[in-house]
């Protein structure tokens, strides 16, 4: 909820031909926070062993869009797919994590399950994208780009793999209390 702020401009006649410009005065009634209050930058998050996962599994991720661009086949498409929706998506927790909105967000969500079932599909998908980029490229001549996107494929869902359950014994725990 927002706090109650009333804008009152002094209009009397005496003020305003002395001062043409007259100034509101803002009351915010201190009752209320705002919703957004709490946010902090949490850098120390990254000191941890999920947050430095996040941080490879980015690094890990733009080096496989690096190396699998452009997309000549389907396999690679296929491929590219995956591995911009897994970085999107763990830029997307990187944030939530960074600011700690996790804290200042009431919303009634189980973020370690729904953060469990996201990077545990991640895994699976990354495996199949990466099977199906080795496949796809291993019969051809100038491939050594598109197979090293591949290899790092395989580096990033052992990646996402450790960041699951870390994330499942993170849920596990919480979930005994």
């Amino acid at each position: 909820m927002m706090s109650e702020t009333a804008v009152t401009m002094d209009g009397s006649s005496n003020n305003a031909s002395n001062n043409p410009r007259q100034v509101p005065t803002v009351k915010t009634e201190p009752g209320q926070p705002s919703p957004l209050a709490g946010i902090r930058l949490n850098v120390s998050y990254f000191k941890t062993i999920p947050g430095i996962l996040k941080l490879v599994q980015l690094g890990l991720g733009i080096i496989c869009m690096a190396c699998a661009s452009p997309a000549y086949i389907g396999a690679t498409h296929w491929f590219l797919f995956v591995v911009v929706i897994c970085f999107i998506s763990t830029l997307i927790w990187c944030v939530i994590y960074f600011l700690s909105l996790r804290e200042v967000l009431k919303v009634p969500i189980n973020w370690i399950l729904t953060e469990l079932l996201n990077t545990s599909s991640k895994t699976v998908l990354y495996m199949i994208a990466f099977i199906v980029q080795l496949s796809a490229w291993s019969a051809h001549k100038t491939s050594s780009s598109n197979i090293a996107a591949g290899i790092f494929g395989i580096f990033n869902t052992i990646a996402y793999a450790a960041g699951a359950y870390f994330l499942y014994i993170e849920w596990k725990s919480t979930n005994t209390q």
